[in-house]
């Protein structure tokens, strides 16, 4: 099994930055990639960015790219996500999630393991 957990939510204002992180523990040797998700209550999880485990590739959903920048540290099994430039839509609740394909799939589907979410508001 692999164990996620966020860490890094809270409030900020409009313009702010925030960075948030996903530690993974278990079976690390299973994960191939990794990725972040969105939610907010009434609408489906909404795919944020992603990341190869081993090679560096990356994806955006459009609505952060530019904003958001997803990074890894092997040594320490974590991903990390830095906000820039938050939005109030930018607001909810963030998930982290693990998969063994090579490539990260940009749909919650495609991924077997989940963080518990960590809370991000975006308001003045």
């Amino acid at each position: 099994q692999v164990q996620l957990v966020e860490s890094g939510g809270g409030l900020v204002q409009p313009g702010g930055s925030l960075r948030l992180s996903c530690a993974a523990s278990g079976s690390i040797f299973r994960i191939n990639a990794m990725g972040w998700f969105r939610q907010v209550p009434g609408k489906e999880r909404e795919f944020v960015a992603a990341i190869n485990w081993s090679g560096g590739i990356t994806y955006y959903a459009d609505s952060v790219k530019g904003r958001f920048t997803i990074s890894r540290d092997n040594a320490k099994n974590t991903v990390y996500v830095q906000m820039d430039s938050l939005k109030p839509e930018d607001t909810a609740v963030y998930y982290c999630a693990a998969c063994r394909s090579y490539l990260p799939p940009r749909t919650p589907g495609g991924y077997d393991y989940w963080g518990q979410g960590t809370q991000v508001t975006v308001s003045s």
